[in-house]
């Protein structure tokens, strides 16, 4: 018998996992591209997530070198994905919700890979 996971813990996942992805993102662009790019993508991950970045400032460790600052947030975005969710969906053991987010992606790539191959 499976467990239906409710709509709100669906989009509150989806969020902040897009969020996650997002921050995750602009490090991995920040590792080939400079802060000041021009490139569509490298501003758009440098606009969406400079909020983010403000807001965990205060917390955020003075000796972290800039490059490293939105990954460092991401892992808290992480966290409460695989220990805040669960808890807040009732499982008795933390990490028991496997992602939506990640899970639609997976599908959606194994059903694109199943046409191409067919």
């Amino acid at each position: 018998m499976t467990e239906t996971i409710p709509l709100w813990a669906i989009v509150v996942d989806y969020v902040l996992g897009v969020i996650m992805w997002t921050l995750i993102g602009r490090f991995g662009m920040r590792l080939f591209l400079p802060e000041e790019s021009k490139f569509f993508f490298s501003q758009f991950f440098i606009r969406v997530t400079n909020p983010l970045l403000k807001l965990f400032a205060p917390i955020t460790p003075s000796f972290l070198i800039p490059p490293i600052v939105p990954l460092y947030v991401a892992w808290f975005f992480f966290m409460a994905r695989f220990y805040l969710m669960p808890w807040l969906l009732g499982y008795s053991v933390m990490g028991m919700l496997s992602f939506p987010l990640e899970s639609e992606l997976a599908r959606a790539i194994a059903y694109l890979i199943g046409k191409i191959v067919n």
